[in-house]
């Protein structure tokens, strides 16, 4: 009998230890790593801003629920007035990561890949894709979007309930150029 007890003792034991170190080291959770579609019609909500003020104030924020987009999506938008490099815009992947707001997104990073150029109504700017790894929660991703007009840049960070950035990547790029955020630009920006 104390055999017995000990074999399921040890046998409990290394579950839980197994199941610490898949917690610990974000390894990711069963279907999490599942494709997700490009979602035919997302609907993007206004919430409440999130985030500890900083030097760069309060933005808008916007949430795109599962049902609607496929996976969860919270996006944050703001204005960085006089910040943007005045002679060649957001033509880069490193002024983009200048101008990106990566305390939105979580503390451990990687880049998924180079960014690419995107159009914000008159303005011109790039996205980038990054994995988020936090050992406390489920691994997702984030896509950091700057565009400018000439000096100043409006920021934008998609975090992404999912671990494939690239598949919600059009819908976000297609809600920034909605009448609410550019008219939002437009206003913010002084034009």
């Amino acid at each position: 009998m104390k055999r017995v007890a000990v074999i399921a003792g040890v046998f409990g034991f290394g579950l839980g230890a197994l199941a610490g170190a898949s917690a610990y080291f974000a390894w990711p959770m069963l279907g999490h790593d599942r494709a997700v579609a490009t979602p035919s019609h997302p609907i993007f909500s206004e919430v409440q801003w999130p985030h500890p003020i900083d030097e760069w104030g309060k933005g808008k924020a916007f949430r795109c629920e599962a049902a609607d987009c496929g996976v969860e999506v919270n996006v944050y938008i703001r204005a960085k007035i006089g910040f943007c490099n005045c002679q060649t815009g957001v033509s880069d992947d490193a002024e983009l990561d200048r101008l990106s707001d990566f305390g939105l997104m979580g503390e451990k990073l990687s880049v998924l890949g180079p960014g690419r150029p995107i159009n914000v109504a008159w303005m011109k700017g790039r996205s980038r894709a990054y994995a988020i790894a936090d050992p406390y929660r489920a691994p997702n991703s984030a896509l950091s979007v700057a565009f400018n007009d000439r000096c100043d840049a409006v920021v934008a960070t998609a975090v992404v309930d999912h671990v494939h950035p690239g598949t919600i990547e059009p819908s976000v790029i297609d809600f920034l150029n909605s009448k609410v955020v550019v008219h939002w630009a437009e206003v913010t920006l002084g034009l």
